[in-house]
């Protein structure tokens, strides 16, 4: 039985391995048959949005009733890609990355907006003269608020950097701080349009305040108006924070639309100061997202295979489309809709959207590593101890090893001499029986080794995991009784996304593309609007991404 279990495992892997390697491919043959057909000199800015969960199934369902006319008028003008799909994770991180700089976790290095670095030293450390190995966590807790496990009070998250949450770095030599635009490896598309668009500004409005101070990129100066607002602070008007109903998030994705119509005008995020539009700008939804993880039995997620929205996914995408009506609105009543191209798409989806797949048996992943001694039996591992018991406080254990899990699993050993071990242990335990892992199915996979290094990176260089468990798709490692879908694997319903892409004075209005094709192929598609060369991105040097297709123009 475990032969048979170890050989469907490694079929699956292989099998995901060469759909990459053909949407890599595919796109690359496309970009390269195709001319643009565009006006490239028209274009003077790209408005790029993320509605976080936004499926392809939901962009065509939505056109098809009418019940998105702002999102079908730009898909009318525009090109539709039908078979988009993030490249392998579909974390925030890993997921925005891969629009803005090009490239997979592989050349960027982020995996998880909470992740594992064998690299780096403690934020206490600030010699470097202690163990290596910190559990990295840039999230709502990056921010000034958090300290010693505060109360996130502010709306921008304290006004400044959480020190208990930048860890250390040995740098030829030098002890130095590791904040967010220090951990991303490769360039961003707001760092080639600084240096390279005379007068270029740009803009981008996020959910964390801080912790997504990465999109300034390793120059840390890449977004000239990076919105600083914090969708964990408590709202004082309900004392809870903007994720406990969607209804709730629309009025913290209200404050971004609002940011976006003010640089249109003119000015900056706040409003109050008079600026130039920016050449590359753009925000970040979560009202789909919050409506999709709330429960079924709420009026939360879908209500079948087939995508039909519950009350809440229904309402919040019809939200949606009334925002980018309102921003596209501006445009137009500015005179910049004619040289502003808009791509709408998502980070990552949410998964399942079929509910008879749910399967939530508690963290089971965890369990069995905790339980063969692989991670510490208690629990007190990397951040998951600390003197607070406040993620980020600065106090969590060094040189652990760490386990993130969502709807996915990333395993970072603490002693990278146990990968056979723990290997054999989970494909013993791949089944939903306890202690099972459930990832019996024919797209579940445990990926490690030269495959994983292959797709990845090389774990012994620090920042990839060891070994990534996809489960079955429908499989979220908790025992929350508050969601129902999750996202960060590759489960065909948290990678498979919507993708619109409208460009002014196209000649080809209203196409649909089917071939399969890469978010990450969304950065140089940007530049090559801009008539820059994509090969500026660095993981676009590094990983060959290639435009989409009909933006593939091999000469400037």
């Amino acid at each position: 039985m475990t032969i048979r279990k170890s050989m469907r495992a490694q079929g699956a892997i292989g099998a995901a391995a060469i759909l990459l390697a053909a949407l890599h491919a595919q796109s690359a043959v496309a970009s390269d048959e195709r001319d643009s057909h565009h006006d490239h000199e028209a274009v003077k800015h790209v408005l790029l949005i993320s509605f976080d969960g936004l499926h392809e199934q939901d962009v065509a369902r939505c056109i098809g009733s009418n019940t998105c006319p702002n999102l079908a008028l730009l898909a009318s003008s525009g090109t539709t890609y039908s078979n988009a799909h993030t490249p392998g994770l579909s974390d925030s991180f890993p997921g925005l990355a891969a629009l803005v700089t090009g490239g997979s976790p592989k050349s960027a290095g982020l995996f998880y907006d909470v992740s594992y670095d064998r690299t780096l030293y403690a934020p206490s450390d600030t010699h470097c003269t202690g163990k290596q190995g910190w559990n990295v966590v840039f999230d709502e807790t990056t921010g000034i608020d958090a300290v010693n496990g505060g109360a996130l009070t502010h709306l921008n998250g304290g006004g400044t950097f959480n020190p208990q949450a930048i860890p250390h770095a040995l740098v030829n030599g030098v002890c130095q701080p590791v904040y967010p635009h220090n951990y991303l490896k490769t360039n961003t598309v707001f760092e080639v349009i600084k240096q390279n668009v005379k007068g270029g500004r740009t803009a981008w409005a996020d959910k964390h305040a801080w912790g997504y101070d990465w999109l300034n990129g390793p120059s840390g100066t890449g977004v000239d108006d990076l919105s600083r607002t914090e969708i964990n602070s408590i709202d004082p008007a309900t004392n809870t924070n903007y994720t406990d109903l969607y209804t709730h998030t629309e009025q913290f994705d209200n404050l971004h639309v609002q940011s976006v119509i003010d640089e249109i005008d003119g000015k900056d995020s706040t409003g109050q100061s008079s600026v130039a539009v920016p050449t590359v700008f753009g925000t970040n939804f979560q009202t789909l997202s919050v409506a999709e993880k709330a429960t079924v039995a709420t009026g939360g997620g879908y209500l079948d295979a087939s995508f039909t929205p519950g009350p809440q996914v229904a309402n919040a995408i019809t939200y949606l489309d009334s925002s980018l009506g309102r921003i596209v609105s501006e445009l137009k009543q500015r005179n910049l809709y004619s040289s502003t191209a808009i791509i709408v798409t998502a980070k990552h989806g949410q998964s399942p959207t079929d509910h008879s797949k749910l399967v939530k048996n508690g963290d089971t992943l965890t369990k069995l590593l905790e339980a063969n001694n692989y991670l510490d039996p208690n629990g007190n591992f990397g951040q998951a101890n600390t003197k607070s018991g406040n993620l980020n406080d600065g106090t969590g254990l060094v040189d652990t090893g760490f386990v993130q899990t969502d709807d996915v699993g990333l395993i970072w050993l603490r002693d990278q001499r146990q990968l056979s071990a723990v290997v054999r242990t989970l494909k013993d335990n791949l089944t939903c029986n306890a202690p099972g892992i459930c990832a019996d199915g024919p797209q579940a996979y445990v990926l490690y080794g030269p495959q994983l290094a292959g797709r990845f990176g090389d774990p012994a260089r620090g920042r990839t995991p060891d070994i990534v468990i996809q489960p079955n798709p429908g499989v979220i490692y908790t025992s929350s009784q508050a969601k129902d879908e999750e996202h960060g694997g590759n489960a065909p319903d948290d990678s498979h996304l919507g993708l619109v892409v409208y460009m002014p004075h196209a000649h080809h209005a209203g196409q649909t593309v089917n071939e399969p094709v890469l978010t990450t192929q969304v950065a140089p598609t940007i530049l090559r609007m801009l008539d820059l060369n994509p090969d500026l991105l660095h993981s676009v040097a590094i990983e060959g991404t290639r435009p989409l297709p009909g933006f593939g123009r091999e000469h400037f």
